[in-house]
């Protein structure tokens, strides 16, 4: 499993759609998310450190499931079919771990991670399948890509081939 880094949620324009960007931790590819415009307040907020008065529903299913007793050990993002990206939590271990394997929205996933601050994994395969390559990239120059990036994307660009057409 490869490791993956939160780089940001910015809108994609002209279609003001929410995007979150991942990267992977030891490589150069991205992997683009995108996700509805509460999920990306709340990847924000996580991000950002933004602790509300009262719980937000990814606060509330952290605290539940920690006052029950149980850890979120770490989010794998599993597939992407028809154009939806999967994901997984992994508690108490996972499945293969005796725990238990959730099936998750990415986004939801990624908010929950964010704030349990565990680790969000994918495949080599899926990094294959859909995540975007970016030549010469500085840690420095991160930022710029990003923005960059957003500017010259679309959803289209990660058409499958596999969805049904209308």
């Amino acid at each position: 499993m490869k490791p993956l880094d939160v780089l940001g949620v910015r809108v994609e324009m002209p279609t003001n759609q929410p995007i979150v960007l991942l990267r992977e931790r030891d490589g150069s590819r991205y992997l683009p998310i995108w996700v509805g415009a509460a999920e990306a307040a709340a990847i924000a907020y996580a991000q950002q450190g933004v602790v509300p008065p009262r719980p937000l529903t990814h606060d509330l299913l952290k605290n539940v499931l920690t006052d029950l007793g149980h850890t979120i050990d770490r989010v794998r993002i599993t597939s992407l079919e028809e154009g939806v990206f999967h994901a997984v939590l992994e508690i108490d271990g996972g499945a293969s771990g005796g725990g238990q394997s959730i099936d998750s929205r990415s986004s939801d996933a990624i908010a929950l991670a964010l704030r349990a601050g565990v680790e969000i994994v994918t495949s080599e395969e899926l990094l294959d399948e859909a995540g975007v390559a970016m030549a010469g990239e500085q840690e420095d120059d991160e930022v710029e890509k990003f923005k960059e990036f957003l500017d010259h994307v679309s959803a289209d660009d990660f058409d499958t081939g596999d969805q049904p057409s209308s």
